[in-house]
């Protein structure tokens, strides 16, 4: 509550305007607007002072309607706006989406340096990067020309600032680096805020090599710095040098906080360094931030990815206030471990805790029917969400639901929901399509689903890779032949594959083929004699021999093995072994997981590009559907 006594020294305005300055800085912006009714109400006239305080409210609160009342009484008073108020009246305005209004205010009359800062940020902070230039262009002319008299128009940091922020995406690279050249020009790429500016720019637009060279080549470094690094590689899938960034941070005494943190955990999550989170989990109870949600939400993720379902139960289980958003990380992790029955429950109990579900929990608790083959529960939940919740589907929902009637071969339905869509299939929907007809050697329906995804991804190899597959389990050497063709002609090459496992704290690398690890020829040795083993309890089929012996050994250094000999070498008889895969993990390592499980009597968990599989006595938890 504001203070109604004024001093006797002050002149009443100034008074207001003392009280709404103080309310702005606490932040208690519905307060301000309420003082300023009830400073009209006992007959006080605003002043030029006192509406950059309204503004600034107005702006956070996105009240568009009550800032165009404020701008007519500021055209009411009569008095000659300054330079501060035109600005935060533009910047307001521009915070509600009024550009038009803005820039009515700005081409008004002669803008100096603040307003041409202010309206270049308004285009940035709405995503209208190439006005924001244009405008830009306008002020370099005005300044260059001489038709500034005053002498008020000059570039400084902040205009540079403000421009590079609206450059966030793909599409604005060429913009960005136009930029980045303006700043070196003037001199400002020792402005650690503009400087820090050029780093996030860089990564939001997916160069994070060029963000890089940006961050080596900065003197000082801020915690800003590190987080829009930190935070770069972890949203561009580069795991491992989060966390070789991170550690450059600490030996530069930089501490960490809640968005540094975030990164690490999404790192360790994308790698499966179970070990590595773990020690991020007591660094955050160490620097107090036990009870944040966002930090425990990714811890509950995190746990679920590395493969560890108990302690993700125990951070959700702990946690305070849970948010659909917590609930969404604990389901979607039961989900990806084939415990649909689990997932199932949960959802149903944070619909009675009184929590709405959102369409992204009904994401993971139709993936989670899916995973587990639950398809008629699955389908119960798609139409509960668009009866009962009165959510729209989208094409991630349709994906799920294309996934469950294939897992239960019921293709036919697959394509008629496919064509019925009330919103465009993406390629996931079709790419769902193509990996049933996979599962159910359906090759007709295949080429149509192919047909789609392809228009759709062009580059993505693994449509390719799953039709030629198709082609050759129905010994169709003309659609092989095909696709290869197609690949070919497209310059396709596969990523290659590539393994992890977690040991003492470190995460070993696995390639196809791999040679480079300091054990190799141990593991070779591993890998030899578990071959051999396999081939012992599965003997090949006489009729097609040639075709066993490839399921068993004619892929024999892909990486998912290697990984496993390793573990197997420096591991206790008896303990769960975790392996990370970026691609999915083929048919012939799969089937060989799945022999040396009952082999040796110990339990793999492998996490591919789709799901965990859980091996344990010769079988599979995905049932040999993924």
């Amino acid at each position: 509550m504001w203070d109604s006594g004024f001093s006797r020294y002050t002149s009443p305005t100034t008074a207001w305007n003392n009280q709404l300055r103080q309310l702005s800085k606490q932040r208690q912006y519905k307060e301000a607007l309420t003082l300023y009714r009830h400073m009209l109400r006992c007959s006080f006239f605003p002043n030029a002072f006192t509406f950059p305080f309204l503004f600034k409210s107005c702006a956070f609160l996105f009240l568009p309607l009550t800032v165009s009342q404020l701008h007519a009484h500021v055209i009411r008073t009569g008095s000659q706006p300054d330079p501060y108020t035109r600005s935060s009246l533009i910047n307001t305005y521009s915070k509600c989406s009024l550009l038009h209004h803005a820039r009515k205010v700005f081409d008004e009359m002669p803008n100096p340096t603040i307003c041409y800062n202010a309206m270049i940020s308004g285009y940035s902070f709405n995503s209208n990067p190439l006005d924001a230039v244009k405008l830009f262009r306008q002020m370099r002319r005005e300044e260059e020309d001489g038709l500034d008299v005053n002498g008020d128009v000059s570039v400084n940091a902040v205009t540079l600032l403000s421009l590079v922020s609206g450059c966030s995406a793909a599409t604005h690279l060429k913009i960005g680096s136009c930029l980045h050249g303006c700043v070196v020009k003037f001199g400002f790429v020792t402005d650690l805020a503009v400087a820090n500016s050029l780093v996030t720019m860089y990564v939001k637009c997916g160069e994070v090599e060029a963000a890089r060279q940006v961050f080596d080549e900065m003197i000082v470094k801020d915690l800003i710095t590190w987080n829009a690094m930190v935070s770069g590689y972890a949203q561009n899938g580069h795991a491992r040098s989060v966390l070789e960034v991170y550690n450059e941070m600490k030996l530069s005494g930089v501490s960490a906080d809640a968005v540094t943190l975030l990164g690490l955990l999404s790192a360790c999550a994308n790698l499966g360094a179970q070990g590595i989170g773990h020690k991020v989990e007591r660094e955050i109870e160490r620097l107090g931030f036990g009870s944040n949600p966002f930090l425990r939400n990714a811890l509950v993720n995190m746990y679920a990815r590395c493969g560890n379902l108990t302690q993700a139960r125990r951070v959700f289980d702990c946690s305070g206030e849970k948010s659909v958003v917590s609930w969404t990380a604990i389901i979607g992790g039961y989900g990806i471990h084939g415990h649909g029955a689990v997932a199932i429950e949960l959802f149903d109990e944070m619909v009675k805790s009184g929590i709405r579900p959102d369409q992204t929990v009904f994401v993971s608790v139709l993936s989670a029917c899916s995973h587990a083959g639950l398809t008629d529960r699955g389908l119960e939940y798609f139409e509960d969400m668009k009866m009962k919740y009165g959510l729209q589907p989208g094409p991630e929902h349709y994906s799920c639901v294309v996934d469950l009637l294939g897992r239960a071969g019921r293709l036919e339905e697959a394509v008629d929901l496919i064509m019925s869509m009330k919103v465009k299939p993406d390629g996931a929907v079709w790419g769902a399509l193509l990996g049933a007809c996979k599962i159910h050697k359906n090759v007709k329906i295949a080429e149509l689903a192919f047909q789609h995804v392809v228009e759709l991804e062009p580059m993505n190899i693994g449509y390719y890779v799953l039709l030629s597959n198709i082609y050759t389990d129905a010994n169709n050497l003309e659609g092989v032949l095909r696709v290869r063709v197609m690949m070919r002609e497209r310059k396709l090459r596969k990523d290659p594959g590539h393994s992890y496992v977690e040991y003492k704290g470190k995460m070993h690398l696995f390639h196809s083929g791999d040679l480079s690890h300091p054990q190799s020829k141990e593991i070779y040795r591993m890998l030899n004699k578990l071959e051999n083993l396999v081939k012992e309890i599965h003997p090949p089929d006489k009729k097609c021999q040639g075709r066993n012996e490839e399921l068993l050994i004619g892929t024999g250094v892909h990486s998912e093995k290697l990984a496993v000999a390793f573990a197997l070498l420096n591991s206790k008889s008896g303990t769960e072994i975790t392996v990370m895969k970026n691609l999915r993990v083929c048919v012939h390592c799969h089937l060989f997981i799945k022999l040396v499980s009952k082999i040796v009597n110990r339990q793999f968990i492998v996490r591919d590009a789709t799901r965990f599989h859980h091996f344990r006595d010769g079988v599979c938890s995905c049932k040999d559907y993924w």
